[in-house]
């Protein structure tokens, strides 16, 4: 079943999207004996098809070749999706962290998401963990990300590495440990089934049975399927739905981290070819915001620095001395809704006035950090052309930012279809079933009840497993709810 150009017309379980979520899933299910077919909008291409964060993988691995824009009446914000097999694993950093302690505790307080506390989710972490090989840096961290952790150090925050789904055997930059290089393999192995170029159009429910419509590299397609796990993204999962008439408490709900961007220039050489990607990240305000350094390419160095025309020729001079630095918060609601007409999903975003006093602090607090770490000179990316040579400038930025100053981003996005049993804002129950519907279950970012505050990755993938495991225990027992909730007795029985 391993053929992709042969369209199975019926299956037992399929699974839409083939990022983390729904990689884990489907490789869960399949190693547990399940018939599964994993479809996905994207190509199938290799981890090092191109090289990353260049304008070949841009065109190859993202949606929309990299940034798609929200629409807002005052402050906008552009975000970032993958659409390949592996989702946004094959085009991030791979940093990895495991939902915060108080996050957990917000799923389960405000939304009622059952079975879930921070012990119950460390065997699904270490399973996960197990798999895609989460390491730290086995080699000294790059300058650009060492200068963000001598800052903080000197003004006394809390500053950490974070590991990465990394593997560090070859050589110092590490190998991407991606879903096609981890889960997928085995979920090949276990006679899984995955159709790439896949575009599905609507779900619906027929004789007790899921019928899939949707079109492959030109040709229309219908697959007939027991169960369906769609896990589509925070965006793409609910126009799906939508488009498909469930509605209820889905694509309102929009959360993500939104994130400004500063270009920081030291006197020294920080940006070398060849080093590993930075890894630290400043704790010190956490949940409120927190700080990291990017991927700092010539190519999107320059992208920053459109906001400074008169400065754009420093790149092409210092980029070696320069460095794209970051903060991001949980502020911001948004929403999703469908377009007759327009294949892509409109998104509209929205922030309050106390949300971008926040993403203006944090922005003070970067460039203090960076000037701490011995920056000369820091172009932050809001329109206007603030230029900061010193400490002392910093006080000049603004207490909020407005909205058509700020030039936002989001990578992390989440809560479209939020899980929990608060019939008032739950689309899923407390392991992913679509409330009111029959065999029918999400398994990505859109049912993360709130921001994670940290990278999202690893909760997507231990919370899938977890519901997976679910979905198992409650097969197994003709739908019965499971008799343990306890995720090490259920892990047992599985080949994670």
């Amino acid at each position: 079943m391993n053929d992709p150009t042969r369209a199975p017309q019926r299956v037992q379980v399929a699974i839409i999207g083939a990022g983390p979520g729904g990689s884990v899933a489907a490789t869960t299910l399949a190693e547990a004996g399940h018939d599964v077919l994993l479809i996905e909008a994207g190509p199938h291409l290799p981890v090092d098809s191109a090289p990353h964060f260049r304008r070949d993988e841009m065109m190859q691995k993202y949606c929309n070749g990299g940034i798609t824009p929200s629409f807002a009446l005052s402050t906008s914000m552009a975000y970032l999706e993958g659409c390949c097999v592996g989702g946004g694993s094959e085009i991030n950093r791979g940093l990895y962290q495991r939902t915060p302690d108080t996050v957990v505790e917000t799923w389960r307080r405000d939304f009622h998401v059952d079975g879930i506390t921070c012990e119950t989710m460390v065997p699904h972490f270490e399973a996960c963990e197990a798999v895609a090989r989460v390491s730290p840096l086995r080699a000294p961290a790059p300058p650009s990300s060492l200068r963000l952790q001598e800052g903080a150090n000197r003004l006394g925050w809390r500053c950490a590495e974070v590991p990465r789904l990394v593997t560090y055997d070859d050589k110092p930059s590490g190998k991407k440990q991606s879903m096609s290089a981890t889960f997928l393999p085995r979920f090949l192995a276990a006679g899984g089934g995955l159709m790439p170029d896949t575009r599905v159009h609507r779900l619906r429910r027929i004789g007790g049975r899921w019928s899939i419509s949707g079109t492959r590299r030109g040709r229309t397609l219908d697959i007939e399927a027991d169960t369906i796990f769609v896990a589509g993204g925070a965006i793409r999962t609910p126009a799906l739905l939508k488009r498909s008439g469930i509605r209820r408490h889905v694509g309102g709900s929009l959360r993500f981290h939104p994130m400004v961007k500063v270009v920081a220039q030291f006197p020294e050489e920080i940006n070398l070819p060849g080093m590993p990607d930075p890894v630290h990240s400043v704790k010190e305000f956490e949940p409120r915001f927190s700080m990291g350094c990017s991927i700092s390419a010539p190519p999107l160095l320059a992208l920053t620095m459109a906001e400074h025309p008169d400065h754009m020729t420093e790149v092409d001079r210092h980029w070696r001395h320069m460095a794209l630095y970051y903060v991001q918060s949980t502020g911001g609601i948004g929403s999703v809704h469908n377009v007759p007409g327009f294949r892509d999903p409109l998104v509209r975003v929205q922030f309050s006035r106390s949300d971008m006093a926040e993403l203006a602090e944090g922005l003070k607090r970067l460039c203090e950090c960076l000037f701490a770490a011995g920056a000369v000179t820091i172009y932050p990316g809001i329109s206007g052309g603030v230029v900061l040579r010193t400490t002392g400038g910093v006080r000049g930025l603004p207490d909020t930012l407005r909205g058509n100053r700020a030039t936002l981003s989001a990578l992390h996005l989440f809560a479209t279809c939020p899980m929990g049993e608060r019939g008032d804002r739950c689309a899923v129950d407390s392991f992913g079933k679509v409330h009111g519907v029959d065999d029918l279950y999400l398994a990505d970012a859109s049912l993360l009840p709130s921001p994670t505050v940290v990278n999202p990755q690893g909760s997507v993938m231990a919370i899938a497993h977890r519901n997976a495991l679910h979905f198992l225990e409650r097969a197994a027992h003709g739908a019965a709810k499971p008799r343990s909730s306890d995720g090490r007795t259920l892990i047992a029985r599985s080949n994670l």
